[in-house]
């Protein structure tokens, strides 16, 4: 029977939070490359989406991956009796399209589909004879810096301080925020500042997300879940450490999560566009990666 990844991966997620880890809130430091999220030994890239959350494993200081041929071909192996880890990619496949009507040829036309695949990567902390140019150098970036790097994308949106109140108002377009001294740490008000610019990202003018309209509703729960994994991608950006900004509602992502199987990979991908948005980043017309 063939193996339904959508499943296998809600599951993987359902598991983590049921078990009191939320796989998004970073359970590495930030002074490693890409800002502490997981990358690709080879190639340099960070995975991007779901893949950034499958690949949370906190067992290993490394943050760096690579498949058992990538090992192989640079004379490295892989350690025996280690178990790699899965992530999914969507590879375009071709279909008939029945409701297009046949060519002269009586040649139907076909369109293209993206149908969800798997592969198994391995941390580099299970692979034996690296090179030593593989090991990783941190992030150099200073705290004023990381900082400035938050601030950078908090200018593109207006933002008013004052209040006990931190939230993204659609009606007028603008972000409300304490006062930086109102919160524990910098990080905790970047963090929040983070997580409501990528409510900020979904509105409208912008990525046009649609918004639940009541606290418990699913799609206010989906739409929170798409903040705090945006957040958590925009805070790696930065190189600060980001941290779960509503524990509330746990318990409705996991019903979301359970009653729908492809909604941790559509609200994965919807954060990673969010952060796209607002870094500013360009992907590559490459096959897409959940």
């Amino acid at each position: 029977m063939a193996k339904d990844l959508y499943q296998e991966v809600t599951d993987k997620i359902v598991a983590s939070l049921e078990a009191g880890v939320v796989p998004w809130v970073k359970p590495w430091k930030c002074n490693a490359r890409n800002g502490g999220m997981p990358y690709n030994a080879i190639s340099g890239k960070p995975y991007r989406g779901i893949n950034t959350f499958l690949l949370c494993a906190p067992q290993y200081a490394s943050t760096a991956w690579m498949t058992y041929k990538q090992a192989t071909d640079i004379g490295a192996n892989v350690r025996k009796g280690e178990h790699g880890s899965m992530i999914v990619f969507y590879k375009p496949f071709a279909v008939k399209d029945k409701n297009a009507k046949p060519d002269a040829d009586g040649n139907t036309k076909e369109r293209m589909i993206p149908l969800l695949r798997s592969f198994t990567v391995f941390n580099l902390e299970q692979i034996e004879n690296l090179p030593i140019k593989m090991q990783w150098t941190g992030d150099e970036r200073t705290e004023i810096e990381r900082h400035a790097v938050a601030e950078s994308y908090m200018s593109k949106a207006t933002i008013v301080h004052g209040g006990d109140c931190a939230c993204f108002v659609p009606s007028h377009d603008l972000i409300r925020l304490p006062q930086p001294t109102q919160f524990n740490s910098m990080a905790d008000y970047y963090g929040t500042a983070l997580h409501e610019l990528t409510h900020w990202s979904g509105h409208a003018p912008r990525l046009n997300r649609e918004y639940g309209k009541r606290f418990g509703d699913q799609q206010y729960a989906r739409e929170e879940l798409v903040a705090e994994m945006g957040s958590a991608f925009l805070c790696a950006s930065c190189g600060i450490e980001s941290k779960l900004q509503h524990a509330e509602y746990i318990g409705n992502w996991i019903q979301v999560l359970k009653n729908d199987k492809r909604a941790v990979l559509i609200a994965a991908s919807a954060a990673q566009k969010a952060a796209d948005f607002v870094t500013g980043y360009v992907v590559e017309a490459v096959a897409a990666v959940a």
